[in-house]
């Protein structure tokens, strides 16, 4: 007879008045504006404004970039994780709050990083063009370094959470018995904290298609070039609200699946 195991459950616990208001006050906060959202949507049109080439073009471009960061995230994300969460050395701390200050830097700030070390005059990007004639700037490939560049944080510090939370006895057993450190990375650890990989990289994603201030700073807003979703979102608001509005639902739904499918898996960490 098996013994299905649960998770803790959580006490259900009466919520003081004083407590009580303010939390439904919070709540409205971040209802009231979706719902604002939801009445202003042009229902009866949706189908032919999402259709439209303006939206299929930004909106191929958002797949395209927002895949390409994810790939990008997790071939360097995660090795990066696991030296921060199973190696010590001098500067950790730094090098963690390196790692994560996109987090809480506004992306404008982080786009003009990116000009000044990538762009024409940049500090890499102006000997590779001098070079080899590329620039990465202005173009597909700026957009996929932007989005990158403020979306691998979530990953790093999901996967992080993870392996300090699974701790190293597997690994340790798996090495004590003759498995090399890639061996136990590959066949021990990866599949333990796989689920956590996983949510990291839905999170990676969605960050990277709803990007805006780093996009336009770094890469610009050319039609079809590097105009994606949000960017799309600022041009038309001004000109077409209802493809505006159409493009916020598409951004909103695809935040709102992600969220809901994840459930507490990132905030627990596993």
């Amino acid at each position: 007879m098996s013994v299905r195991r649960s998770g803790p459950r959580r006490p259900n616990t009466a919520v003081p008045a004083a407590l009580l208001v303010p939390a439904l006050v919070g709540l409205a906060f971040f209802a009231i504006p979706i719902v604002g959202l939801l009445s202003k949507t042009p229902w009866g049109r949706l189908p032919g404004l999402v259709t439209s080439p303006t939206v299929v073009d930004a909106l191929r471009l958002s797949m395209i970039s927002s895949l390409a960061a994810t790939l990008a995230s997790v071939v360097m994300g995660v090795p990066l994780a696991w030296m921060l969460a199973r190696t010590t050395f001098p500067g950790r701390s730094v090098v963690r709050a390196l790692v994560t200050l996109p987090l809480v830097l506004p992306p404008v700030v982080g786009g003009a990083a990116l000009l000044f070390a990538f762009g024409r005059r940049g500090l890499l990007g102006g000997p590779v063009e001098s070079s080899t004639g590329f620039l990465l700037p202005f173009s597909i490939w700026g957009v996929v370094v932007a989005n990158t560049f403020v979306a691998m944080p979530f990953l790093v510090v999901t996967v992080e959470g993870a392996l300090t939370n699974i701790g190293t006895r597997h690994e340790a057993a798996a090495a004590t018995l003759g498995a090399t450190p890639l061996t136990v990375f590959r066949r021990v650890t990866l599949p333990m904290i796989a689920p956590s990989i996983g949510a990291g990289l839905v999170l990676t994603w969605a960050r990277a298609l709803g990007e805006f201030g780093a996009t336009v700073t770094f890469a610009g807003n050319a039609p079809g070039t590097t105009r994606t979703l949000p960017l799309a979102v600022f041009v038309t608001l001004g000109q077409d609200r209802d493809t505006a509005i159409a493009i916020s639902m598409i951004l909103v739904l695809v935040s709102m699946v992600v969220l809901v499918a994840l459930r507490d898996r990132w905030w627990r960490g596993r």
